[in-house]
């Protein structure tokens, strides 16, 4: 379904005048990747926005509405703004802390630049889910327990090995992909300074030798990688091969390892499907962990990466606050605009009254002098009422007392017109639709 859903980088632009155009919608963004499928937007109406971006989202994908209904999530307000937060944070991951889903955060302002509909609000939005996301990674050192499949594999072969060992096992990586090359990598984060690589072409192992300069990488073809596992103590598959690579009888007559490192061969299987048969288990001097397994390596993380998550928690919740009172504070703008031309209107009608007392034949000068005059009046009297609705952080003031003034001043002055701000817009939207149509 997700993948039904999915909207390239180069369709954003498009996506976000599409829902743009919507009755309701005002603002809007999409975030899309491998694992999530979220769009933003800043609506004229909950109910009815809702109901216009989901049968949007069924038009462009052929999911019917009743079955989008059953998967999709919905969060509105503060609880939006937190959610954002924690995924540009890397807590909504599947692997705690990671740094690529904070790339696509940036990547979604990017692309979001200067296009209509990316507006006020929502490139706000995700702006401050960046500066979130930075912060929590720089104050929290949330990334580097980061468990990814392949850190969990190279641990759970550590754990499993007599600690003396660490030092002089014999490692075998056989598939030189993405997840080999992270598993290359965290061996050597982990001091390991030699180890033999099986794979289809030398090529990427050339790559990965070239990037990781002190460390002894030795390739091997295919077609030896049965001698490669007799000569190893740890092997770590993680090839896209839809066969086993290994059965029970391929391994069973290998030379055995030596107690120095446990007496038994490990075989690391992190490929789906996977690459070593589960009768090779049978085998009494060979254990063999698959992706399952390594629930252990996470759960054994869990309770530092639990410190982790309430620490950036602590950090959300305060950039939460800050950016709830900015957009806030946006409410406030109608009324200082509605208040400023209640006055200008009052001045002009006093200004003409004034001036149609004075006759025709005053000078230029007088009357600019009287205008002047009237000007300054006009704005002595409204610089207080207009400091009380600025919330910009810079005074003590809080917004809740910026907003009670915001009320009263609507009240004092019968700022609030006939009909209200919102309902003004949406009839404006609604107009528009029907002569574009």
């Amino acid at each position: 379904m997700r993948e039904k859903l999915a909207i390239p980088e180069a369709e954003w632009p498009r996506a976000i005048g599409e829902l743009c155009g919507l009755n309701h919608i005002e603002e809007a963004a999409v975030l899309s990747t491998c694992n999530r499928m979220e769009i933003y937007v800043v609506a004229l109406s909950q109910h009815r926005g809702v109901k216009e971006v989901t049968e949007w989202m069924s038009k462009t994908s052929g999911i019917p509405v009743s079955e989008l209904c059953q998967h999709r999530f919905l969060l509105y307000n503060k609880d939006a703004t937190q959610h954002l937060f924690e995924v540009s944070a890397g807590l909504d991951s599947l692997v705690l802390g990671e740094g690529q889903i904070l790339a696509q955060v940036k990547q979604v302002v990017k692309v979001g630049q200067g296009v209509n509909g990316f507006g006020r609000n929502i490139s706000g939005l995700f702006k401050h889910a960046i500066t979130v996301g930075k912060r929590v990674r720089a104050e929290t050192n949330i990334a580097a327990g980061a468990v990814s499949v392949s850190s969990a594999a190279v641990e759970l072969a550590l754990m499993k090995l007599p600690e003396t060992s660490h030092g002089n096992a014999r490692m075998l990586v056989i598939g030189a992909g993405k997840m080999g090359k992270l598993v290359i990598k965290h061996l050597v984060a982990k001091g390991c300074t030699k180890m033999v690589v099986v794979n289809r072409s030398e090529e990427r192992v050339a790559e990965i030798r070239e990037e990781l300069k002190d460390v002894e990488i030795i390739y091997k073809p295919l077609s030896e990688m049965l001698a490669c596992v007799g000569e190893a103590d740890v092997v770590f598959t993680g090839t896209a091969s839809e066969s086993p690579l290994f059965l029970k009888d391929d391994v069973k007559d290998l030379p055995s390892v030596s107690q120095g490192v446990g007496g038994c061969r490990l075989f690391i299987d992190i490929s789906v499907p996977r690459n070593v048969g589960s009768c090779v288990s049978d085998i009494e001097s060979v254990r063999v962990y698959n992706v399952d397994d390594l629930k252990e390596v996470v759960a054994a993380n869990k309770e530092d990466r639990l410190r982790k998550a309430m620490e950036a928690q602590a950090i959300i919740g305060e950039e939460s606050q800050q950016f709830e009172a900015w957009r806030d504070s946006l409410e406030t703008v109608p009324t200082i605009k509605k208040l400023r031309a209640y006055a200008e209107r009052i001045r002009v009608a006093e200004l003409e009254k004034c001036l149609g007392k004075m006759g025709d034949d005053i000078s230029k000068k007088t009357r600019r002098a009287v205008d002047d005059l009237s000007r300054g009046i006009v704005n002595k009297l409204l610089h207080g009422p207009m400091q009380h609705l600025r919330c910009d952080g810079s005074d003590s003031r809080t917004l809740t007392e910026t907003l009670e003034n915001m009320h009263a001043l609507n009240r004092m002055f019968s700022l609030e017109t006939e009909i209200s701000v919102l309902e003004q817009k949406i009839r404006a939207k609604v107009e528009q639709n029907h002569s574009d149509n």
